[in-house]
């Protein structure tokens, strides 16, 4: 280098040391501690100023390039932020609040490197935002549309304000996910929701930076899809015609899913799960329609777990026949590159009550051999149609009835763990599968609320039984949202063994669920796993977990979702809020 560059570059180099040190003292700017709030937090937000905010011009804009999702996006967010007028109830304590119009922010300017790529499992979804403390511009640049999409969410919640408009300036944040699937269950089988009810489901999400609504379309109790090419299911097996979903509402909810970033992950589960297809075709359905506990039975000799019998004969060519017509139309109708197939909670008596197997069975063979036949015949079909099978755990790690890993090829194979936490994620891994984690002592929403079946005499007693202590359901008790936020859905893996499990899964079933308690039973506690699985429940620095901070920002966040029309719970009384660190335990 030659002498006379030395003193500039050592001028520089200290400066950008400067700077650094000023963006590490108040590098927390998402959490709270200047009262501004961003739920999921980002990975990184800091100031590059003292805290401050400005004005949002009258006039603000945002340029967008021109792409049909995208565009959308950009026009429903513009909207928002002039409309929403969000008041925090703890004011940002901010160091400089400027209301001249001459430092007004006029544009958010959106760069995005490739307009191209689709929304698919692993799409980069990274964003950088940037507010100046003194310019009429802040930029937005991602490396796709589904990147922007989550700034342009970060940005609307940067502003609020009655009746001028302010926006956090000074700012700078970096962002991306920590997982690649962040998804939410919900059963429409067992109970109906009605298609605003999953839109609004799903533009909630996306406030959330979630991207997979998985879709249990199906069970035994109700079949409420449309199929061209098997009317007869819906038309037999759904709660009647105003309970189904049209393929014209299939294309709604998947065109509105795309709009928000969200997937649309349908899962027709079988060969489980499937009485309701017994009311079109009784001849491929073992145990259909029977009382699902005997009275005489005990409860290995079931037909199954919960009411609602039925289960599709592996045996029986018309199975087939019939199922392939449904993944036909299945992939038709959703262009989501995952196909949920189930597979879960095979019970061994609705499969040993058909002669047919019986007399199999008789012969040598084995129930494991059947669903090694059914899974042999149907994963290849799924395949052929460049799709990626998901199955739920029970297919590999059930200890009755299970296939060889031989029939379930880990390129094509992705299974969801719903039962012994960790340890079955581990198990998962460990064989070489990518997991997708919704253990029920974390992620099942439905649980506590009691069970519901009838006749039940554990009630009746003056000491409650230990089944009713826990909230009277198998999975109880209720999953609190600290119970879901601390939850570390990697904990016990190697670092690579971490790397196999793409994200996690929320679940509401539906046995007591219905549109009227929807948004109450889902939020805000599933906006805890959000950020869990976009930034973490530790602080990335020190590695302690943060959910004492997390309880203030979540409960600002469940008041904005509500302005913003979503049904979700209070956490705690609204003095908490207005009294910082008041509700905390000191323990």
């Amino acid at each position: 280098m030659p002498h006379g560059s030395v003193i500039p570059a050592i001028i520089l180099i200290f400066s950008l040391f400067i700077l650094q040190l000023c963006i590490a003292s108040v590098a927390s700017a998402g959490g709270g501690g200047n009262g501004i709030n961003v739920w999921p937090k980002p990975r990184i937000m800091s100031w590059t100023t003292q805290p401050r905010a400005n004005l949002l011009s009258p006039s603000f804009a945002i340029s967008s390039p021109k792409h049909f999702y995208l565009s959308s996006a950009a026009n429903r967010y513009l909207k928002l932020i002039k409309n929403e007028h969000h008041q925090p109830l703890v004011t940002p304590s901010l160091i400089n609040i400027t209301t001249s119009s001459s430092s007004a922010l006029h544009t958010l300017f959106i760069t995005v490197e490739s307009l191209l790529t689709p929304l698919q499992h692993g799409v980069n979804e990274t964003y950088t935002l940037s507010i100046p403390a003194d310019a009429s511009i802040a930029n937005l640049t991602a490396h796709t549309v589904w990147g922007a999409m989550r700034g342009l969410e970060t940005f609307s919640q940067l502003v609020w304000g009655k009746p001028n408009l302010l926006v956090a300036s000074g700012l700078y944040v970096w962002d991306s996910p920590l997982f690649a699937h962040r998804g939410l269950i919900l059963d429409t089988s067992r109970n109906y929701y009605g298609v605003d009810d999953i839109l609004r489901t799903i533009k909630t999400m996306s406030f959330n930076k979630m991207n997979v609504f998985h879709w249990h379309i199906t069970d035994s109790h109700s079949f409420p899809l449309v199929l061209p090419s098997e009317p007869d299911l819906a038309a037999k097996g759904s709660y009647g015609h105003d309970m189904q979903y049209s393929p014209d509402d299939v294309k709604k909810i998947v065109e509105f899913g795309l709009t928000h970033g969200v997937r649309v992950l349908p899962e027709i589960d079988s060969p489980g799960h499937t009485g309701s297809w017994a009311e079109a075709y009784p001849e491929i359905v073992t145990c259909a329609n029977k009382f699902w506990w005997p009275a005489e039975s005990n409860w290995t000799n079931r037909l199954a777990s919960e009411p609602g019998t039925g289960h599709l004969n592996p045996l029986n060519p018309k199975t087939y026949k019939i199922l392939k017509n449904v993944i036909n139309d299945i992939v038709n109708l959703f262009p989501e590159a995952f196909y949920h197939a189930g597979a879960d909670e095979i019970i061994p008596g609705c499969w040993k009550a058909d002669s047919t197997i019986q007399s199999f069975l008789s012969n040598g063979g084995t129930l494991s051999q059947l669903l090694e036949k059914f899974v042999g015949s149907t994963l290849p079909y799924i395949v052929f149609f460049n799709r990626t099978v998901v199955y739920w755990e029970d297919v590999l790690l059930d200890d009755n009835v299970n296939v060889r890993p031989s029939f379930l090829p880990k390129e094509h194979t992705i299974l969801q763990t719903w039962n012994n936490g960790p340890n079955n994620t581990k198990r998962i891994v460990d064989a070489g599968y990518r997991a997708i984690v919704s253990s029920s002592e974390f992620y099942y929403l439905d649980c506590g609320h009691g069970d519901f079946l009838g006749n039940d005499s554990q009630y009746d007693q003056l000491q409650p039984s230990s089944s009713a202590n826990n909230g009277g359901s198998w999975c109880g008790p209720f999953k609190t949202w600290q119970t879901i936020y601390d939850y570390d859905i990697t904990y016990g893996l190697s670092e690579e063994e971490a790397k196999m499990v793409i994200g996690g899964e929320v679940a509401l079933w539906s046995e007591q669920a219905d549109p009227k308690v929807l948004d109450v039973r889902l939020w805000p506690r599933t906006s805890a796993m959000a950020e869990t699985l976009w930034s973490g429940n530790r602080d990335e620095e020190t590695g302690i977990k943060r959910y004492a901070q997390a309880t203030d920002r979540l409960n600002e966040w469940r008041y904005r979702m509500v302005s913003r029309g979503v049904g979700a719970e209070p956490i705690q009384p609204l003095w908490c809020l207005r009294n910082p660190g008041m509700c905390n335990t000191a323990h």
